[in-house]
């Protein structure tokens, strides 16, 4: 299905309807403005009507606590004062301005304005992901082309379709497809008609991308990322027990599928009894916590035993699967002990390594990880919290939370150190 200019269509019609959109984006760009009050309207709209239940046949599939967790999080992130907020912490100052006067120069007006045309190449691991991502483009006042993930299931056309019903000249701006990544053709006449590509995936989806991009058009890359969960002086830390189950509730409700979920939990210690001591004590914890939260939806569950099956394989194939000694299995749960201190990718779905990593190796280990860092759920002394935070955030980690706050998104926060809406825009002088 395709979304162009307000109405759905097939398909079949990709073809002429991206030869049509090369005659239409000049006229736009050259024409109109898009009022970012205008987009802030109509997802107010949009919020209103998620919470009313509108939406509700679209999600029957997902578990009920997380369709839960999305209606909190649209109660506050996507109301009025939250998007008036992202504009201003994104993207600044936007009054155009005159530079103070220099003997011997002209004065300059700066001013910010949208980049111009942005296709987004979303990803599939968060439901509202591939809407959130055009409406950021939005908020920045830009044309946007969305390619569909595979994985979608007519969520995203809804709610876009949605926002141009409650503000029709959001039209202009919103055009989405349902292209398969094997496109080469249609993806690559996408990417010629934008000043900036948005690309959310893995390193092979990014490099795959680069090489569709024309010269000079601005790659915007949301890659691949990992997190982990770092815990120190565990018998003296308050609420542990309390923590270790937040912990555990985090990976069996994200199934470690998310840039921040948690992939290695880090034991600050060289003595290996130690770590197994500790994947004793949190096996029954996570098999626990995957049971309450456990879906009896055929699609899901078989999705998740497909995932966690493909990883295991893929580590048999490279020999990364850890000796069988080393795991300790639960009820569709695993933790897995391994020696070395490696940052890596879980087998994902309820299965999470267990490794030793004293403080004086943390600098080493991030350091060789640091194109893949993004979050750090910190289990320690209040005492300690401080330090930690600051050692991170030095070698490379964009995010420290709670443990069982790693997936959680908080007003205000960047994605991976960076804002999307400072991104999607560029600065241009006109002398005066």
């Amino acid at each position: 299905m395709i979304l162009f200019d307000g109405k759905t269509y097939e398909s079949s019609e990709q073809g002429r309807l991206l030869d049509e959109l090369t005659e239409k984006i000049p006229g736009i760009l050259a024409n109109k403005t898009l009022d970012p009050e205008v987009v802030v309207d109509a997802v107010i709209h949009l919020r209103m009507d998620l919470l009313d239940g509108k939406f509700n046949d679209l999600l029957a599939d997902l578990p009920q606590d997380v369709v839960e967790t999305y209606k909190k999080q649209a109660v506050s992130l996507l109301s009025g004062e939250q998007l008036r907020a992202k504009i201003r912490t994104e993207l600044g100052d936007t009054e155009e301005y005159i530079t103070d006067p220099v003997d011997g120069f002209s004065q300059i007006r700066v001013r910010k304005v949208p980049l111009g045309v942005i296709f987004h190449i979303s990803a599939g691991n968060m439901d509202f992901l591939p809407a959130y991502s055009v409406v950021e483009g939005l908020l920045a006042g830009n044309i946007n082309i969305l390619k569909l993930p595979s994985a979608d299931n007519g969520l995203t056309i809804k709610l876009l379709l949605q926002l141009i019903e409650y503000r029709s000249e959001l039209a202009d701006y919103i055009y989405v497809f349902d292209t398969s990544s094997t496109d080469i053709q249609g993806m690559r006449k996408m990417a010629g008609l934008c000043h900036g590509i948005s690309v959310w995936g893995s390193d092979a989806a990014i490099e795959a991308v680069r090489g569709l991009a024309p010269t000079g058009a601005k790659i915007i890359e949301w890659g691949q990322k990992l997190g982990f969960c770092y815990i120190t002086q565990a018998n003296k830390t308050a609420d542990l027990d309390a923590q270790l189950d937040d912990l555990a509730h985090h990976i069996a409700t994200t199934k470690q599928l998310l840039c921040s979920s948690c992939q290695v939990i880090y034991i600050d210690t060289e003595d290996m009894d130690e770590v197994k001591a500790f994947a004793e004590r949190f096996l029954p914890l996570l098999e626990k916590a995957a049971n309450e939260n456990a879906s009896n939806e055929i699609g899901i569950v078989a999705r998740d035993t497909l995932v966690s099956y493909t990883r295991r394989l893929m580590g048999y194939l490279e020999q990364e699967e850890k000796s069988s000694d080393n795991v300790l299995r639960g009820r569709g749960v695993s933790v897995i002990i391994a020696s070395d201190s490696a940052l890596e990718l879980s087998p994902m779905m309820c299965n999470v390594l267990v490794k030793p990593l004293s403080k004086k190796d943390i600098g080493k280990v991030l350091f060789e990880h640091r194109h893949y860092l993004q979050t750090a759920g910190l289990i320690c002394p209040d005492s300690e919290r401080d330090e930690l935070a600051k050692l991170f955030t030095s070698l490379g980690i964009v995010r420290v939370t709670k443990a069982g706050d790693m997936s959680a998104y908080f007003p205000g926060e960047s994605h991976d150190g960076e804002y999307a809406l400072s991104r999607y825009v560029r600065t241009v002088n006109i002398e005066e």
